[in-house]
């Protein structure tokens, strides 16, 4: 498909958008304001453009329009500095999609119950552009997934609508690559790869771009640039997986993983540090290589290392509660019955996120064989936990002293660990945070 547009003359509109663009006069539609979509409208509306984004949850486009983030990575602030000079707007509606000279996806994309890609998000986006797609604008999807969806699934529908890319209007991946909570890693730092189905829509893609992020890498196709995204989460996942199977191997031979971790990064080639824990979370990491996975089996090809770090990795929460049985044995205390304390849900330190924290694993495992579990998380106020609306327990000492075991899952840096430590009967830290114990406390925090 992208050969049939290469070598067709490009409109005099999609001429006419790239003049806008260098002159920050293009207007900017973005689909979802999440985790991707809001950092990005604030960085294009901070150059000058003037950004709408669209979101069907009525309480994110409330935030902006009323300046209150809800994101970590934005602050309120910069909302209404937005808000009152005139170039950020939110809205549910997508009837704003046919104003914009350039439309952003950023919605998610799940993984179903059967591992398959969930591509609804995608495809109603699409259905919504393809209902108002016109000449002269520049189409880019950012949503993680499958090598081919741009060129596959997104094409042929805007194309439907008579008009040809390349010439009449542009469709290009540019992959997010967000780490929320990074203040050096920033939207506007990170590096932004782009592949367009033609050289003119990748070009045009990399002028927007180019315009508030520090770097772009252009890639030869779209098909490039998603599967440059699946190999980045999948190199993740891999090596989480190793150094996952590491530790219970390093647990079966009495060896402290952590202190072979460490003394292993001293070398200054041929290996990168990563570390064990309760298991992956977040959107990406469990769900990339699975969608590479899948895409893969289509072509009658089985991806061998992301099945078995996939389950190495899912096998972790289970890993952790028996960690706690094992603790509780110790103390001639049945998990049946026991008060376990959860201290951390997010899937990543210093951050709010919950999606596919392996901690909402640990609690459904250990309510399942009869504890009673609550949790403390300065970034989590309340939860739905195992059915039931929780709130976040204080961290004092009387809550401490009631709880059988503490379960150290996230190591946020608002906690004062020495006051855990000296309160709790026992710890199962699963990050290291106690890495360096008094003798007298050694018996009473167990690692990974």
């Amino acid at each position: 498909m992208a050969r049939r547009a290469q070598g067709v003359s490009q409109s005099t509109s999609l001429t006419e958008l790239s003049q806008r663009i260098k002159q920050r006069k293009a207007h900017i539609g973005l689909i979802g304001l999440g985790y991707v979509g809001l950092p990005l409208a604030v960085e294009f509306a901070r150059e000058g453009f003037r950004v709408t984004g669209i979101d069907l949850d009525q309480s994110r486009v409330e935030g902006v329009l009323h300046a209150r983030s809800y994101i970590l990575d934005v602050s309120s602030e910069d909302l209404r500095h937005l808000r009152q000079s005139g170039r950020l707007q939110a809205t549910a509606s997508f009837d704003v999609l046919r104003g914009q000279d350039a439309i952003i996806i950023c919605v998610p994309t799940p993984l179903r119950k059967t591992r398959e890609p969930d591509m609804s998000y995608i495809l109603s986006a699409t259905e919504q552009i393809a209902r108002r797609v016109r000449k002269g604008q520049l189409i880019v999807l950012e949503s993680t997934t499958y090598p081919g969806t741009t060129e596959e699934v997104i094409l042929p529908a805007l194309e439907a609508q008579g008009l040809k890319v390349g010439r009449d209007f542009c469709l290009a991946f540019s992959p997010e690559r967000i780490d929320p909570g990074n203040s050096v890693y920033t939207t506007r730092t990170i590096p932004k790869v782009i592949g367009g189905i033609t050289p003119a829509c990748t070009r045009l893609a990399q002028e927007l771009y180019g315009s508030v992020i520090h770097k772009t890498v252009c890639v030869s196709s779209a098909k490039v640039a998603e599967m440059v995204k699946l190999l980045e989460n999948t190199f993740r996942a891999v090596n989480i997986g190793l150094v996952n199977e590491i530790a219970l191997i390093c647990n079966r031979l009495g060896i402290d993983a952590w202190e072979v971790i460490e003394a292993a990064k001293t070398k200054p080639f041929g290996f990168m540090p990563f570390y064990p824990g309760p298991g992956i979370g977040g959107h990406c990491i469990p769900s990339d290589p699975m969608y590479l996975a899948w895409k893969v089996r289509v072509h009658g090809f089985e991806a061998r290392f992301i099945e078995l770090a996939t389950q190495i990795n899912g096998a972790m929460p289970e890993y952790v509660v028996e960690k706690v049985v094992s603790v509780l044995n110790d103390r001639r205390k049945p998990l049946k019955g026991s008060q376990v304390l959860l201290l951390g849900l997010a899937y990543k330190k210093d951050v709010s996120d919950l999606r596919d924290s392996p901690a909402f694993d640990v609690a459904r495992l250990l309510e399942e064989r009869g504890a009673s579990v609550g949790y403390h998380d300065p970034y989590v106020e309340s939860v739905q936990l195992n059915g039931t609306k929780q709130i976040s327990q204080p961290l004092t000492e009387s809550v401490l002293r009631r709880s059988d075991c503490v379960v150290l899952l996230t190591n946020h840096s608002q906690v004062d660990y020495g006051f855990v430590l000296k309160h709790a009967p026992v710890i199962v830290d699963t990050r290291n945070q106690y890495r360096q114990l008094s003798r007298s406390a050694t018996g009473r925090v167990v690692k990974l």
